[in-house]
């Protein structure tokens, strides 16, 4: 073996040794045990009256009837770390970690919320995902990540990472990235262990979680790449992060103006009837009717390929709309311009949910054509968190193959130029409208449809 004596050549490898080594020293001497693995010093419990248990250095928790959701929760805060735990959980049980979550009196009672790193090992196998437990429900599923849905093993020790640092949350099971959320609502909280309420059935389950321990200093150095195939997932509003904005995406509405917009039977922004105000964007509410009050606004611009992304919130009772492919020229008298249409109902209050066939006039669906359901979790309801809340609305078109997705999961899929497609319009309410939703770009719509409609964080990008 070729030996090198130089002695400048010595100095500079025992120097970059020492430096790696020192490195190394310091990312093992960051690390703090959460838990002690002998008692729940520095932990208890909240809410609900599962049995949890120290056995072998291992957290255990067993489920039990009549409680609701528990947590083991620290009691100290936590605001950016990385948390690192191993879990093990039967496979009939849901659990997961809370991570800068809250309780209080003036939040229903000191209920446990905030969020939730999921262990999920249902066939879902949404472990890994992010839940905002007893607030917002799923703000990051899985259903765009199919190589983080096979991350977890059930039935055996699964490795935990979570990166929270700012307002982003990206996670990890067995080195495998899961998620990548980013979300300013809460900066800080405790950290939970949950047992998860139960049926009776499932009484006497167990999950049980070790070496557990977290880091909260020198995050960024110690912090891992994000893997370039998980989507990143934000709920900024009205503001676009900078791999956003890598990825080429534009804010459609900039939260302040009309600037981009006009009604879609005028060459100017309605005088009156929709409201900006707070960075959000309001139709007000008139008599219920088809674009009989401000009437629907639509893009200056037009779109082909595209992506469009935007949260809405309705009233009781209300009715819209998102459409794209709307020609403004057609429809010049009474009612909605004409394009597909993503649709925006309160399905338990509306009359226009019992109507057309099996359910296509339901939220999400392609209005009068395609029903909606949940393609990512089949046999499981669609993710609509209800009247008053936010909804993040998903629309994908690219190459004719269409897909609506509601609070990130998808609802439906088509190709616009299949001949199923076309046997579709042809027994709908667009059958007049020559070569419907077959047109190579068109306009994006907001309906007026006389229902209060809030909008907010209404970004593009292109293909």
């Amino acid at each position: 073996m070729m030996r090198n004596n130089n002695p400048l050549f010595l100095t500079l490898f025992f120097c970059f040794a020492g430096i790696l080594g020192a490195s190394a020293q310091y990312s093992e001497e960051a690390w703090t045990d959460l838990f002690n693995g002998k008692d729940f010093s520095g932990w208890k419990q909240l809410n609900g009256k599962a049995l949890y248990e120290v056995k072998d250095g291992m957290v255990v928790g067993t489920s039990v009837a009549k409680t609701p959701n528990s947590f083991m929760t620290t009691e100290k805060t936590y605001s950016d770390f990385i948390l690192e735990f191993e879990v093990m959980v039967d496979p009939q049980l849901n659990s997961g970690v809370q991570i800068r979550s809250l309780s209080k009196k003036d939040y229903r009672d000191y209920r446990v919320h905030g969020y939730q790193v999921e262990i999920d090992p249902s066939p879902r196998a949404y472990s890994g995902g992010l839940y905002d437990e007893a607030r917002r429900g799923w703000l990051y599923p899985l259903s765009r990540n199919e190589k983080g849905r096979k991350a977890f093993r059930n039935g055996q020790w699964n490795k935990y990472r979570i990166e929270a640092i700012g307002n982003t949350i990206r996670t990890w099971i067995n080195g495998i990235m899961c998620t990548n959320l980013v979300d300013d609502l809460t900066a800080e909280g405790f950290i939970c262990l949950q047992v998860h309420s139960v049926k009776d059935d499932f009484v006497g389950k167990q999950v049980m979680w070790r070496n557990i321990r977290i880091m909260t200093e020198n995050l960024e150095a110690n912090s891992w790449p994000s893997d370039p195939d998980v989507p990143q997932v934000s709920y900024l509003v009205n503001e676009l992060t900078n791999e956003e904005q890598r990825q080429g995406w534009r804010l459609l509405w900039d939260g302040k103006t009309s600037n981009g917009w006009r009604g879609a039977k005028l060459d100017h922004f309605p005088e009156s009837g929709w409201q900006m105000k707070d960075g959000v964007l309001t139709v007000l509410a008139t008599d219920g009717g088809e674009s009989t009050g401000p009437g629907d606004i639509v893009t200056t611009d037009l779109f082909s390929d595209f992506e469009l992304e935007l949260e809405f919130m309705i009233t009781e009772g209300a009715n819209s709309g998102i459409k794209y492919f709307v020609d403004a020229e057609l429809n010049k008298g009474s009612g909605s311009a004409i394009g597909c249409e993503f649709q925006i109902l309160d399905d338990k209050m509306h009359p226009d949910a019992k109507m057309g066939v099996a359910g296509n006039r339901t939220v999400s669906s392609l209005y009068d054509l395609i029903t909606a359901e949940n393609l990512s979790a089949p046999g499981r309801n669609k993710q609509f968190k209800g009247v008053g809340k936010w909804n993040k609305a998903r629309i994908v078109s690219k190459n004719g193959h269409v897909e609506h997705w509601l609070n990130n999961e998808k609802v439906v899929e088509y190709n616009r130029f299949s001949q199923m497609f076309r046997s579709l319009v042809a027994y709908s309410k667009y059958k007049k409208w020559n070569k419907f939703g077959q047109w190579p770009e068109g306009h994006i719509l907001l309906q007026d449809h006389g229902d209060t409609v809030h909008f907010r964080g209404i970004k593009v990008r292109e293909f």
